[in-house]
């Protein structure tokens, strides 16, 4: 691979983020892709969503062939210092209301809800009877 033994930090990395100038960091190696923008199956706009982080996700999340891979030397300018890099955040569950079961409002209304229709079937269940017996 390219590169020269070149080591950018992260910042430096991040002002290269536009069409005349991107770089993308993969896998711990900074490439400059911007003679790639046009030619990239994917449209320019992928690669520039991917600047200003680490896209190694990115990357590997669309499962580039052994070609693209090997295609990646060619653009590799160095390597990003790794304590540069800011910690990816790990998902955090929001914090949720615990949830009360004795809501009683809310168990009156619903049990309502299934009992006045059965009254009303039976109380005209019954009417039908009534009125067929006499």
């Amino acid at each position: 691979m390219g590169g020269d033994g070149k080591v950018f930090t992260f910042e430096e990395v991040t002002v290269h983020n536009n069409h005349k100038d991107c770089w993308l960091i993969i896998n711990g190696k900074v490439y400059d892709v911007t003679k790639f923008m046009e030619d990239h199956p994917g449209g320019d706009e992928v690669l520039l969503s991917s600047t200003g982080q680490d896209a190694t996700d990115d990357f590997e999340d669309v499962g580039h062939s052994d070609s693209a891979r090997e295609m990646m030397g060619e653009y590799c300018i160095g390597d990003v210092d790794a304590s540069t890099v800011p910690q990816k955040k790990k998902y955090k569950i929001p914090n949720q209301p615990h949830y009360n079961q004795d809501k009683t409002s809310e168990f009156i209304i619903k049990i309502l809800q299934f009992l006045v229709p059965l009254a009303i079937l039976g109380l005209a269940f019954g009417i039908r009877l009534y009125t067929k017996s006499t």
